[in-house]
């Protein structure tokens, strides 16, 4: 959530603000398909769904940028842009590319048919190391950043 809002203050702060909904603005529940009929009736051009990873085994780290494994006429566009998404996360951020991967999560299934869709795994909080990154204010304002920055160069816009 405080990577969610970061997102929305500094997009509220630029020359050129996208327009960005949430799916969720304080930490309550969602269910998954509610999720994908807001983004249906808010006619999004783009879903991304942003989550910390989990793992049994402490030492797993890194980013991991999801994208439906289901052909449509969106797939191309969610391809290139989870390249975007990713590449700053490791450059820019330090993380540890784990790369980007096809799944069939509910999120990307359900709206991979109307736009370009990802899901973002930021990272492990089951890691101590990417656990304490998400502690610091500055570290979560750049995480949304580098997030804010591959929205506005996925639409071609500037901060």
């Amino acid at each position: 959530m405080d990577i969610a809002n970061a997102i929305l203050k500094l997009n509220n702060d630029s020359k050129k603000p996208l327009d960005i909904y949430l799916t969720r603005y304080n930490d309550t529940l969602i269910s998954l398909s509610d999720r994908t009929k807001l983004a249906k009736t808010l006619k999004a051009d783009l879903f991304v769904s942003l989550h910390c990873n989990h793992s049994d085994n402490p030492n797993s780290r890194g980013v991991e940028v999801y994208l439906s494994n289901k052909q449509s006429k969106y797939q191309d566009n969610s391809v290139w842009f989870a390249f975007q998404m990713q590449d700053p996360l490791n450059t820019k951020l330090g993380f540890e590319s784990r790369g980007v991967k096809f799944a069939n999560f509910q999120v990307l299934r359900e709206n991979i048919k109307f736009r370009t869709a990802i899901l973002i795994e930021m990272g492990f909080l089951t890691n101590t190391d990417e656990a304490d990154y998400f502690l610091s204010p500055k570290n979560i304002r750049a995480m949304a950043l580098a997030i804010l920055i591959g929205l506005c160069n996925y639409f071609n816009t500037g901060l």
